[in-house]
């Protein structure tokens, strides 16, 4: 019998999860196992210090798993607004959240996993403390900050800059630092049940000798970050000691068939339910997805559910937001006859009942804050810019697993890119960067705030399907996650290509939206497409009015996917575009 399937942005961190099902683990435990595996081979892309979105399906049930850190005690914007700052910068110290990662790591292998810490950690320690073919984006990462670690990051020159120079493409990687800071964990994990241990281990992380490092190194060492000036962070000690990553009830909706699961409107995921409301499934499914129709159509749905997403989403617990009216047919209909076939590249946020001022105030902070002028490079297209002077920014890996037991986990991490913040001395690692997505104005649903959890752009996607069939997908890439997850969804669910066909098909998506990144640019109409679409695609694509940058084919997006049928057979899915080396596995 088949034992699992798993999927994800890196062949080791695949094939570390499919050892854990293959010795009889379950979907979580291989979650876990290949995640943090993820932490050490994707430096660039994800780390300890970061954050985690997950869904999961167990016992006929979805839930999601917050492990997105909220602003520490001292987060406000009176003390931002007294350094000097507009805007939070994308790096340094002051961009930083509680890291969440370890923490949902440890709770789902508590609450869900079957095996002890030490199996589910033993290859990530083994391959930081031997070492692992170190990626070219990394390496390239790296070589670009060189001198700025050099200068003003004493820390992450030591740990990235061995010898003095970046590390040598596909040579072996060491961070020996990291590899004892999770043995030393292990070892504190103490206790008379499984649980008990884990338990001791998340203690040892957020109320010992990790938290107490991390409150150290931010109150004692000023980072020089993107705003030319060097701060302190205000993360402490006791931040970290009161944080709990924590469950809760998925969004949902339904399209065509399908329940769609998302996380809350702390994270962009709702976004996806939004424009699927725009697109039904009888009208997509006869429109050929390489067509300037079905473009079109795809963009411009987009653009309005992205500008409800700047207008409305944030944290739920701290913010009203009115996702039942943004979802309703209602309100679809309404926003779905704003569509013409002439692009427009205006920011056109909906009026849900009795938030027309909101609307208002967020629409003259987004013309004042956001910043229209050149094109828009997330992370995952970095290789794309034109501008080799920008500093590299960090991305997200995303992995599905599936066990024999129809257990599944979505799970997109991200945060505590190597390039986003110091490297600690002695822990191996730095802090996350998630704060920028905060505003510095008042009174907006995003301001800043004490204890509150940023508007994330992590996006993991479960689906099930009346007739039994369960999916789990998703993907790296900021604001495109939820834009490629829709064009991956679309071509599935409402036109019935295979997993890989509707991955590999030609991607696209917009730039039109403000940036959930500093500097929160834009570009008004941005289109960006690979050239595998036909060329009167292309043609039709700028008559309409939409500002198109054709890029080359398997440029953009990097989806991995896993389905689960009735009848218990398995299918797993990576994109080729994954070239970080993701990797799909049937066990």
């Amino acid at each position: 019998m088949t034992k699992g399937a798993i999927s994800s942005t890196h062949a080791l961190a695949t094939q570390a999860g499919a050892d854990i099902l293959a010795a009889g683990g379950n979907a979580f435990d291989a979650a876990v196992a290949a995640g943090l595996v993820l932490q050490v081979v994707e430096p660039h892309l994800n780390g300890p210090g970061g954050d985690l979105p997950a869904i999961f399906w167990k016992d006929g049930k979805a839930q999601v798993l917050c492990a997105q850190g909220p602003t520490p005690a001292g987060a406000t914007i009176a003390h931002y607004k007294a350094e000097g700052l507009d805007l939070i910068p994308g790096d340094g110290l002051l961009a930083t959240v509680i890291p969440g990662a370890f923490d949902g790591w440890m709770l789902l292998l508590r609450d869900h996993g079957t095996m002890e810490l030490a199996d589910v950690m033993r290859a990530a320690i083994r391959l930081a403390d031997e070492g692992h073919p170190i990626l070219d984006r990394a390496v390239d990462t790296v070589a670009k900050l060189g001198d700025f670690f050099t200068q003003h990051w004493p820390g992450s020159a030591a740990l990235w800059l061995q010898g003095g120079v970046p590390p040598q493409k596909g040579g072996l990687f060491r961070n020996a630092d990291l590899a004892n800071t999770w043995r030393r964990i292990v070892d504190l994990a103490q206790g008379e049940t499984r649980e008990a241990r884990i338990d001791a281990a998340r203690d040892a992380f957020y109320r010992g000798f990790v938290a107490e490092a991390i409150g150290e190194f931010c109150a004692g060492f000023k980072a020089m970050d993107e705003s030319g000036t060097a701060h302190n962070g205000v993360l402490t000690a006791a931040d970290m000691a009161g944080y709990r990553a924590g469950y809760e009830a998925p969004l949902t909706y339904d399209y065509n068939g399908w329940t769609l699961a998302k996380t809350g409107p702390w994270g962009q995921g709702p976004v996806l339910a939004q424009a699927l409301s725009l697109l039904p499934a009888d009208v997509m499914a006869g429109i050929d997805t390489t067509s300037a129709d079905f473009v079109h159509l795809v963009i411009e749905a987009q653009k309005l559910a992205f500008a409800d997403r700047d207008t409305y989403y944030a944290d739920p617990a701290v913010v009203d937001v009115p996702m039942d009216a943004l979802l309703s047919d209602a309100y679809a209909n309404a926003r779905r006859a704003q569509i013409s076939d002439k692009a427009d590249n205006t920011l056109r946020p909906g009026t849900a009942p009795g938030f027309a001022a909101q609307v208002a105030a967020m629409a003259d902070a987004l013309e004042r804050l956001s910043r229209p002028e050149g094109a828009v490079y997330e992370p995952t297209m970095a290789h794309l810019a034109t501008d080799k002077g920008t500093i590299p920014r960090g991305d997200t890996v995303h992995l599905d697993v599936i066990d024999q037991w129809g257990n599944i986990v979505s799970a997109t991490p991200s945060g505590g890119w190597l390039q986003s913040s110091p490297t600690i001395p002695g822990l191996g690692f730095c802090l996350n960067s998630r704060a920028q997505m905060f505003w510095l104005e008042p009174d907006l649903p995003g301001s800043l705030a004490p204890g509150k959890r940023p508007r994330t752009t992590l996006s993991p996607s479960l689906a099930w399907h009346q007739d039994g069939r369960i999916l789990s997908f998703g993907t790296p890439g900021g604001d495109q996650q939820d834009q490629w997850q829709l064009l991956f969804f679309l071509r599935f669910a409402a036109q019935g290509l295979d997993l890989q066909a509707a991955l590999d098909a030609p991607m696209f998506h917009s730039t039109h939206m403000p940036a959930s990144f500093y500097p929160r640019s834009r570009e008004p109409g941005g289109l960006v497409a690979e050239g595998d679409l036909p060329e009167e695609t292309l043609d039709a694509l700028r008559a309409k009015g939409h500002v198109l940058r054709v890029v080359p084919k398997g440029s953009v997006g990097r989806l991995t996917a896993a389905l689960r049928h009735p009848d218990g057979r398995l299918e797993a899915a990576a994109t080729y575009r994954a070239t970080y080396g993701g990797a799909k596995v049937l066990v």
